[in-house]
This record gives C-alpha cells, sequence and structure tokens, in this order.
C-alpha cells in the first residue's frame, strides 16, 4: 500500500522503517532528441518525453517499493517524487517515503 498521506484510514502504523527511496537517472538519447525536436515544431504533447518521463518514475517508485520491501514494510506513507537536472540531458528522479507496517486498527 503507498500513500501521499500520512496515514492509512482503517490501519494503524505498528512500525516505521523510516525513509525510503528509489532514484534513476536518466539521459535522453541523441534519436529521443531528434524526435521529440520534431514533435516540438508541431506543438502539442512531446509524447517521446512524456513515455520517458512515465517511464522514469515507474522505476524510481518501484525501486523505492522495493527498498521499503526489504525494510520489512508492508506499505509507504507521505510518498513524493523530486526531479533535478544534472546537467544538459540528465535528470535525476527520485521517489520517496517513510516505510512502514500497518495493522487493521
Amino acid at each position: 500500500m503507498t500513500t501521499t498521506a500520512f496515514d492509512l484510514p482503517g490501519y494503524r502504523i505498528a512500525a516505521s522503517f523510516g525513509v525510503v527511496r528509489g532514484v534513476v537517472v536518466r539521459s535522453r538519447s541523441v534519436f529521443g532528441t531528434i524526435g521529440a525536436t520534431l514533435q516540438t515544431v508541431l506543438g502539442g504533447n512531446i509524447s517521446l518525453f512524456t513515455e520517458l518521463a512515465e517511464r522514469t518514475r515507474a522505476q524510481a517508485f518501484d525501486t523505492m517499493l522495493h527498498q521499503a520491501h526489504l525494510a520489512g514494510a508492508n506499505a509507504v506513507i507521505g510518498v513524493r517524487y523530486d526531479a533535478n537536472e544534472l546537467m544538459q540531458g540528465v535528470t535525476e528522479v527520485l521517489c520517496y517515503g517513510t516505510a512502514v507496517h500497518v495493522e487493521r486498527a
């Protein structure tokens, strides 16, 4: 279970294991950049970048969940995303939250 809130209705937090995170650093390929540049000429959604962003966020989320599982958690609360450009064309995406073990209230 995951939530952006700091509690789960109907559950109580039995144990907290601290912050868990998933970090992914991605660069754009030359071919992807060329394709996206062509899409910008037409305007609208740049689907190549949208797909890259979605895959990157999903990978960061999955890595965070894996870290939570290794810590013994069955839920992550306070889930957040952050992204930073490390250098031109290279972006870091971070997904983080607090790993907890919850029980039905």
